[in-house]
């Protein structure tokens, strides 16, 4: 069953955003046969970081969360380039790394971002394999990066 993703995502007061250019050489995402690949998408809101600096001494985990779940409605839009959004029919693995100070260990707690928005437009569906991270830095000092596994119809 199709699931409308503007309207799931309306119901949070969240709109699909438009997928942020890469800042170095790769595409934002690739679809091969009927699953999708993100590259890995960074908080940005309209070309610029929401926010940056470790998370656990700059940024809450609280707020990191928040970020997380800007970096999916970011793996959403990369999807949407190569196949509508709309067409997702499962998320297949969530990758969230934490840009973390030293003895950060909520990874998982923050990487909920991504994983709860997912849960909610595709209720089953959006239960995926996932993994959470913790670095030593993101780019451009991002505290979160999320990539996306998809399949689509």
């Amino acid at each position: 069953m199709a699931v409308d993703v503007r309207a799931k995502l309306a119901e949070k007061g969240l709109t699909l955003p438009v997928a942020a250019k890469p800042v170095a050489a790769y595409v934002p995402a690739v679809r091969t046969g009927n699953i999708v690949f993100t590259a890995g998408q960074l908080p940005l809101v309209d070309g610029s970081m929401a926010d940056t600096g470790k998370v656990g001494a700059e940024i809450t985990q609280e707020r990191a969360k928040e970020l997380a779940e800007i970096c999916a409605l970011n793996c959403l839009a990369a999807v949407e380039l190569v196949a509508p959004v709309d067409s997702i029919v499962k998320i297949v693995r969530i990758v969230c790394y934490v840009n973390g100070s030293p003895g950060f260990i909520s990874q998982p707690f923050v990487a909920n971002g991504a994983s709860e928005l997912f849960m909610h437009i595709w209720g089953e569906p959006g239960i995926a394999a996932r993994s959470a991270l913790g670095v030593a830095e993101l780019p451009l000092n991002s505290p979160v990066e999320v990539e996306l596994t998809v399949e689509v119809a």
